[in-house]
């Protein structure tokens, strides 16, 4: 009877093992990362010049923000703290701004199921020639972890930054991995 109680146990063990290690695999459960972003309902981007409420750029036009990931530090094997400077470069006070930002796995891709993270930065009014730098933490599921890994390292970063008066948004692609 120890000899069945033996094999039950080893058994027991291999399946939750199993259970465990999907749940980790797939991230869902008690997976590190995931939960440092805000879900989007609507991400905003920038409208055209001809759809009223964006500004024309040319290369002698100063963009009215200007956006800079000043640094990132790792926090974890799935979580960086990422500091970013936003510029209000316009003549005047920009009201309500808020900064929308997604990453997506891989370079130049912004499909909506590589979604890897999201979030919302609130800043308020920015008086002409301000700078606003905060420093967010970023973490991902293990396995948006590997959606990034499995596209050699490469994420697609969207910011949108949206005030009152205009809508800028920026894309750049890096590779963190």
């Amino acid at each position: 009877m120890n000899r069945n109680h033996l094999i039950g146990g080893m058994l027991l063990v291999l399946v939750v093992g199993s259970a465990v290690g999907a749940a980790l695999y797939t991230g869902v459960g008690p997976a590190p990362g995931g939960d440092s972003g805000d879900d989007i309902e609507e991400f905003p981007t920038e409208e055209n010049a001809d759809g009223g409420g964006s500004m024309a750029t040319s290369s002698t036009d100063t963009p009215p923000f200007t956006f800079t990931v000043e640094k990132t530090e790792e926090c974890g094997r799935t979580c960086r703290e990422v500091t970013a400077t936003l510029d209000n470069n316009q003549n005047k006070t920009a009201t309500n701004v808020t900064v929308y930002t997604r990453i997506f796995a891989g370079e130049n891709n912004t499909d909506q199921d590589n979604i890897v993270w999201e979030g919302t930065e609130d800043v308020g009014n920015m008086d002409l020639g301000a700078t606003h730098t905060t420093t967010e933490r970023v973490e991902l599921s293990l396995r948006d972890a590997r959606k990034v890994d499995q596209n050699d390292g490469w994420i697609t970063i969207l910011t949108t930054v949206k005030s009152d008066d205009t809508t800028v948004t920026f894309q750049n692609s890096e590779q963190v991995a």
